[in-house]
């Protein structure tokens, strides 16, 4: 009866070894997907930055078409509105996140294509700085997005694989999710001096 309960105990301690070093690691990469997460939402903010200067700028311009001018107002509001929390980065809010700065995005490529229409604003340098920076900024947000992915890559086989597996769920750690390409992401959007060819 004694060697029972001894090796049951060994197994025990065992288990709790097991779970406490895994422990460590998932606090990790947990961290570091929220690390990541951080940057993504910087790099959108500069985006959001950006595109208010940049309806201002196009604001001047008394006869530029106004729904579109409009559209991107309204998709930049409802953009903003859409937050995740660094401690719930579960699929469907990443999911509804992406989709709501996917409608910015498609608002501000009907911008650009409208701006064609008017050449004075094209041959503005505050127009031509803003198009610019925004061009970079996307770069920007694609880098942060694939790092992102990769944090939570490493985080959700972190938390999968054995031994982490028996011990996740009890401890709080949940699948993240992934920004996914859109479809039609295959066609990169013309954001910059291209936009106008």
């Amino acid at each position: 009866m004694n060697k029972n309960l001894i090796i049951i105990g060994g197994i025990i301690a065992l288990l709790l070894l097991l779970g406490g070093c895994g422990y460590n690691g998932m606090v990790k990469q947990e961290q570091a997907a929220k690390s990541s997460w951080a940057q993504v939402e910087n790099q959108y903010q500069r985006r959001n930055d950006l595109i208010g200067n940049l309806v201002n700028t196009v604001k001047g311009y008394a006869d530029f078409e106004q729904k579109t001018l409009t559209d991107v107002i309204e998709a930049r509001a409802n953009a903003t509105k859409i937050t995740v929390n660094a401690e719930d980065l579960s699929p469907e809010k990443i999911k509804a996140f992406q989709q709501s700065q996917g409608q910015l995005s498609q608002a501000l490529g009907r911008l650009m294509v409208v701006s064609e229409q008017y050449p004075q604003l094209r041959a503005s340098e505050q127009f031509t700085m803003l198009q610019a920076e925004l061009s970079g900024t996307e770069n920007r947000v694609a880098t942060a997005r694939m790092d992102f992915n990769n944090a939570v890559q490493t985080y959700n086989s972190t938390i999968k694989t054995f031994p982490n597996v028996i011990f996740s769920g009890m401890m709080g750690f949940h699948e993240k999710g992934y920004f996914e390409a859109e479809q039609g992401a295959e066609k990169a959007p013309k954001i910059g001096k291209d936009a106008f060819k």
